[in-house]
């Protein structure tokens, strides 16, 4: 078993103050793999107290040297790339072909984002009136991330960070702590200045909310929930830092009677169940045109009765399981309310697949004849369930679509180029994907409403880190 129990603070690997272990569960065989330390608010002191000393002199470093730094990273990450994807895949259970495909890769594609953005990026811009407007870094940031998308979340935040100049403190979820630490290693080795980085494992209640309200931390952002969301917020509050949030969603996914079925209701469903459903934007709710409904829910419950469940080790397009017993437990609670409230069960259903007594599995699942009002289309499951809705006219698709608290992705399928930008325009969500486009390297993501504030990657991931300063200048005349 991996003893992974020290921290990585001011630029070395060191003991917690007060030794709390744990241990880091394997989802697909319920066993530990490794074990960390749980910190303490005294760790954060220490953490952020290195943060505060190095910002002096990391925040008057030039583009041009930390423009340096983040290739070096890139390198560094792009060599050691197969040890992340398998320690993704031991931690969070995600199949070794999608760890490699998808959740390592992520650590490059954000990379390069950054950088491509820091180079674009603006710092001095001088305004028509003759004022200057300088953007400089906004301090120490304290950075949650969450364990279904690790890497994706860590590069996301700590890549701007040290981008713009700002220096922080991490704390990864302490159910996949392993990829983080790794990365750690990896910002070790590409000579980031001492105390630019630190990482500090423990949980939301106690590390978490230390890090939130610390007096020394001038900017919290933070990806999980929309209730723990809150939690950061509130704690954030009395030190009145800045707070960004990427939080839960309810996507909808619009397929009108003009799509293309077949490929279309078929992507759809494998996009849902993809990372077994753990995905913030995964499009969860299945709104069809009525006139085409029938034939869609025949192809969606071909697709979802082809979608086989796997050991993570193993190369292939299956799912694994989910990432913890508490977790399997909401997708079994939910499961059986979408049975209860009387929506028609097509593929999947409640318990574990057979011949997968051992490991958090649950069974791909797709529930037709859903209406708003259910469980299963408010609430976000966060596991491989499916909830399809019909509906009549665009404008009831569009009042369907965005009945719900979130606001985070939404999806339109139509062969109609005028009315997918159309509907598009009028869905709050703060990401519409048309027919299947994928979300690209440097281009913006978050959402609206209760799916948080801020916006994540390239150089709009680069602006939530920096502060606007105003320089009135005499007239020169």
């Amino acid at each position: 078993m991996l003893d992974k129990r020290k921290f990585y603070i001011d630029g070395a690997w060191v003991d917690p103050i007060t030794p709390n272990d744990l241990d880091v569960i394997n989802p697909a065989t319920e066993q530990p793999v490794a074990v960390i330390s749980m910190g303490s608010a005294a760790d954060i002191d220490r953490a952020v107290a290195a943060a505060k000393k190095a910002f002096q002199s990391y925040s008057r470093t030039s583009l041009d040297e930390r423009i340096a730094l983040l290739e070096k990273l890139l390198a560094i990450y792009t060599r050691r790339y197969d040890e992340m994807a398998r320690t993704i895949t031991l931690e969070l259970g995600a199949p070794i072909t999608m760890s490699t495909e998808q959740q390592a890769h992520v650590g490059i594609g954000h990379l390069e984002g950054f950088i491509d953005g820091l180079k674009r990026l603006k710092t001095r811009e001088e305004l028509p009136n003759g004022d200057l407007v300088l953007r400089e870094p906004v301090g120490v940031c304290g950075l949650i991330t969450p364990w279904n998308w690790p890497i994706n979340q860590i590069a996301l935040k700590v890549v701007p960070a040290l981008a713009t100049g700002s220096t922080c403190v991490l704390k990864p979820s302490e159910f996949t702590p392993l990829n983080a630490l790794l990365y750690a290693e990896m910002v070790h080795e590409a000579g980031f200045p001492a105390g630019t980085f630190n990482l500090v494992n423990g949980d939301g209640l106690n590390v978490g909310a230390a890090l939130s309200k610390h007096r020394d931390v001038d900017m919290m952002s933070f990806t999980g929930s929309t209730r723990a969301g809150t939690a950061v917020s509130r704690d954030a509050a009395e030190t009145v830092k800045r707070v960004t949030l990427e939080l839960g969603g309810k996507s909808p996914n619009i397929v009108f009677e003009d799509a293309d079925l077949e490929e279309r209701v078929t992507g759809s469903v494998l996009e849902c169940f993809n990372n077994s459903g753990q995905s913030c934007d995964a499009p969860t709710r299945l709104l069809v045109q009525r006139s085409v409904y029938d034939k869609a829910v025949d192809i969606a419950k071909r697709a979802g009765s082809a979608v086989s469940v796997g050991n993570p080790e193993k190369e292939g397009a299956h799912i694994g399981p989910l990432v913890s017993d508490i977790q399997y437990g909401r997708v079994q609670a939910l499961i059986t309310a979408g049975i209860a409230e009387g929506a028609e069960l097509l593929v999947g259903g409640a318990g574990r697949p057979e011949g997968f007594e051992t490991g958090y599995y649950v069974k791909p699942t797709i529930f037709a004849g859903v209406n708003n009002g259910m469980r299963i289309a408010r609430e976000e499951v966060f596991g491989p369930v499916l909830a399809i809705i019909p509906f009549d006219t665009e404008e009831e698709a569009i009042e369907i679509a965005n009945d719900t608290a979130y606001g985070l992705a939404a999806y339109v399928q139509t062969g109609d180029a005028a009315r997918a930008e159309r509907v598009a325009g009028r869905l709050r969500a703060g990401m519409v994907h048309i027919n299947g486009a994928p979300h690209r390297y440097g281009s913006p993501f978050g959402g609206y409403k209760q799916s948080g504030n801020g916006r994540e990657g390239g150089i709009f991931g680069l602006e939530d880190f920096l502060e606007i300063k105003t320089v009135h200048r005499p007239d020169a005349n």
